[in-house]
C-alpha cells in the first residue's frame, strides 16, 4: 500500500525571521542569552493553551493501555528525539513495561545522533514502521513542528486506518488539516529566535508537551501515591533508599517499621504503602491492590470501607 499524505507546503511560522532578534549577531554574550530566554518564557502559556485537547490525548492513551494496548510516538528530527528521550525514562521512573511506550523515529537507531539525509521526507516508511506495530486499540502520538512532516503523517494516516486513535501535536497553526486525525494539538510558538532553528522554542514545547502527557497517563493509571513515585521496584542500593524514603513520607512512620512492611511485601512499594496506612497484613493489601488495578487510593478506600 502506497501512502501519499496530501501536504500542501506552507511555510510554518517556525521558519520566519523573528523581529525581536534581528540583530542578534551584534549583541553581547549577555544580551543574546537574555533574548532567547526572553522567546522561551512565552512557551509554557502557549502550552497552557492546548490543555484541553492534551487532556483528551490523556484519556485515550490512558484507555488504550488499560486496555492492555500501547502508546506509540512518531517523530523526525528533534521531535523524534525527545519522543525516543520521554518514551526511555518511562520504565525507570514508573516501573512500566518496556513496551507500553514505543518511540518510533524517522532514519531509525542511527537518526538519534546523525541526521538522516530524506529519512523525515518518506511518507510511507513512516507508514510502514506502523503497519509492522500498531494494532486496533493502541493509541499513536505524532511530533512535528512544522504539522506536516510526511514520515509522522504517513504513519498516523497509517495508524488510523489500522483501528488505532491519533494524536498530532504541531507548532503550525497555518498547517493544513490533517485528514483522520483524532486530537490535534497545535502550540503555536511562533518564529524561532534563530529562523527555523525548531530545537529551540518549538522543541521545548514539544518537552513540555510530552513530559505533562505520559506524566499525567501515569497519574491516571495509579502509578503514583499523592506526588509520589510508588511503582518504583528496588533493584539496588539507589532505589531501596528511595523506597524507604518514599515509605516514610507517607506514612510519618520510622525506617525500621518501613523496611519491615517493605521485606513483608517482597519489595513491593505499593503493598508495603496500603499494609501499613490501612493497618493491614500483605495478603489483604494485595488483594486490595489488585481489585483496584493498582490504584493505590482506591485500594485503601475499599480496605477502610469493608473495616466494621
Amino acid at each position: 500500500m502506497t501512502v501519499t499524505p496530501q501536504v500542501v507546503h506552507v511555510e510554518s511560522p517556525t521558519e520566519r525571521r523573528n523581529p525581536n532578534t534581528t540583530d542578534i549577531d551584534r549583541m553581547s554574550t549577555a544580551d543574546i542569552l537574555a533574548v532567547i530566554n526572553a522567546e522561551d518564557v512565552g512557551v509554557p502559556g502557549a502550552v497552557r493553551k492546548v490543555l484541553p485537547e492534551l487532556a483528551k490525548a490523556v484519556d485515550s492513551a490512558t484507555d488504550s493501555l488499560r486496555g492492555g494496548h500501547r502508546v506509540h510516538y512518531v517523530g523526525a528530527g528533534t521531535s523524534g528525539r525527545l519522543a525516543v528521550l520521554d518514551a526511555a525514562e518511562l520504565v525507570p521512573t514508573y516501573n512500566v513495561p518496556s513496551d507500553w511506550f514505543v518511540a518510533h523515529h524517522a532514519g531509525g537507531q542511527r537518526a538519534l545522533q546523525t541526521a538522516v539525509e530524506n529519512a523525515e521526507d518518506n511518507a510511507e516508511a513512516g507508514a510502514a514502521e506502523l503497519r509492522e506495530s500498531v494494532s486496533a486499540g493502541d493509541f499513536v502520538l505524532g511530533l512535528t513542528a512544522s504539522g506536516r512532516t510526511p514520515y509522522v503523517i504517513g504513519a498516523l494516516q497509517e495508524a488510523k486506518r489500522l483501528g488505532a486513535t491519533t494524536a498530532l501535536v504541531s507548532c503550525n497553526p497555518e498547517a493544513p488539516e490533517v485528514a483522520g486525525i483524532d486530537v490535534l494539538i497545535t502550540v503555536d510558538t511562533g518564529p524561532e529566535a534563530i529562523a527555523g532553528s525548531t530545537r529551540m522554542k518549538a522543541g521545548t514545547a514539544q518537552k513540555l508537551v510530552l513530559t505533562a502527557f505520559s506524566t499525567a497517563t501515569m497519574v491516571r493509571l495509579g502509578r503514583t501515591y499523592s506526588n509520589l513515585m510508588v511503582s518504583v521496584r528496588a533493584t539496588n542500593a539507589k532505589l531501596r533508599g528511595r523506597t524507604i524514603r518514599i515509605l516514610r513520607e507517607a506514612t510519618g512512620l520510622s525506617e525500621h517499621e518501613c523496611s519491615q512492611a517493605l521485606a513483608e511485601s517482597d519489595g513491593d512499594l505499593k503493598v508495603a504503602l496500603v499494609q501499613l496506612l490501612a493497618g493491614v497484613g500483605t495478603a489483604r493489601a494485595t488483594e486490595a491492590l489488585q481489585a483496584s488495578d493498582g490504584h493505590v487510593r482506591a485500594a485503601l478506600d475499599a480496605v477502610r470501607a469493608a473495616k466494621p
